[in-house]
């Protein structure tokens, strides 16, 4: 069962601003985390209940810094789309 711990954070990017615009919301979780948990987690924590969700899944890239190669991890990513009216205003995760 996932808890609160395995969201990362709240994305601000400019194209998620511009969806708080339309209700919805950019939540970065791990990569255990299924849309069920995600739906719990919100009306568990934040008495919210989501009328859509959508994921996607971002593999890390490889990068290299100074001749050593490393990984960026793996996450995925929700857009939850909330009811009328309805606010998360912060995640102190």
């Amino acid at each position: 069962m996932a808890d609160i711990t395995d969201i990362k954070s709240i994305v601000y990017t400019e194209k998620s601003l511009g969806l708080q615009e339309e209700g919805y919301i950019v939540i970065q979780t791990s990569d255990k985390v299924t849309k069920n948990q995600l739906k719990a987690i919100l009306k568990e924590y934040f008495g919210i209940t989501p009328l859509k969700i959508n994921s996607l899944r971002m593999k890390g890239k490889r990068k290299r810094f100074r001749g050593v190669e490393g990984k960026r991890p793996s996450y995925k990513k929700f857009y939850v789309k909330l009811p009328e009216g309805a606010k998360i205003e912060s995640l102190a995760v």
